[in-house]
């Protein structure tokens, strides 16, 4: 029983890193980037989350919409200030200047806060339920949900709608796709809207599960849900969701079995051992180029 209860515990913390790699998934699949911002975007997703519970009077679902529009909406205005200048020049000075992205909105809601942990409050309690004898609390049934919803969404409007065709073509050959009339731009920050708006579902789901939020929170989980991106395939939206759960339930069972002080270590040591067998993931594909 204690194994099955880990694994739940796993899959719920998996389907949380699961909805924030689906964010690094897309914009790396479509602007051939590495957002290491976007683990700030959960911490301010959370902040804002907590204004609104707080202040708004709206019931959960208007605090989770309210939170991914203004998370959306920042999403995007980094991409148009800071990323869009540097778009077709050097991926190291991108890199570089999102790492700087993710300092500033950590120091600014440093200011804003201070460093003392928030608590946020857990709207999603209620009487879980028991199969087998292994109790899922109505949190983790509600993440778990939320999480295959989102992407099942997700997929179908990538493969089927307009915008999402477009998408896809941007991601393959920006050049052909701007002669066929698809506006690149309007395609990137709809990419940045999107991966934010589920990185803001991330955060109140998160910050429900483990209820103190602080400025720095989005750095380890955003590079663990990278890792997980990494593992699926990034570029790949499936691969994020897998790769996430198969890091959710590594890190349970480490913390279970062997050592808390060493699930993060394996962790990345699981990353280094799939990047040696598979360098580009589970379901990635190996990309050649013509010459």
């Amino acid at each position: 029983m204690d194994f099955a209860q880990q694994l739940i515990n796993g899959i719920q913390t998996g389907s949380v890193y699961a909805l924030v790699a689906i964010g690094y998934t897309m914009v790396y699949g479509i602007a051939k980037m590495i957002n290491f911002a976007h683990g700030d975007i959960i911490m301010v997703g959370s902040y804002v989350a907590l204004l609104f519970f707080q202040s708004s009077g709206l019931p959960v679902w208007g605090v989770v919409l309210a939170t991914a529009l203004v998370s959306a909406v920042l999403g995007v205005v980094i991409e148009r200030l800071a990323y869009k200048p540097l778009r077709g020049g050097s991926r190291l000075a991108t890199l570089i200047t999102t790492i700087g992205v993710s300092f500033l909105l950590q120091n600014l809601f440093l200011l804003l806060f201070g460093s003392s942990p928030k608590p946020f409050p857990n709207h999603f309690t209620g009487e879980g339920f028991t199969v087998g004898g292994v109790t899922i609390s109505r949190l983790t049934a509600i993440t778990v949900l939320v999480t295959v919803v989102l992407m099942v969404l997700l997929t179908v409007f990538v493969n089927r709608s307009r915008a999402g065709k477009a998408m896809r073509a941007v991601s393959e050959d920006q050049g052909a796709a701007q002669l066929m009339g698809i506006n690149i731009d309007t395609s990137i920050s709809l990419t940045f809207a999107i991966g934010s708006a589920m990185a803001a579902v991330a955060a109140v789901l998160y910050s429900s599960t483990y209820p103190l939020i602080n400025p720095y929170m989005g750095s380890m989980l955003g590079l663990k849900a990278f890792i997980a991106a990494v593992i699926g395939g990034i570029g790949v939206i499936p691969g994020a969701m897998i790769g996430g759960f198969i890091i959710g339930i590594a890190e349970a069972l480490i913390k279970g079995y062997i050592s808390s002080a060493l699930s993060d270590a394996i962790v990345f040591g699981l990353l280094i051992v799939v990047l040696l067998v598979k360098p580009t993931g589970l379901l990635g594909k190996a990309e050649r180029e013509k010459v």
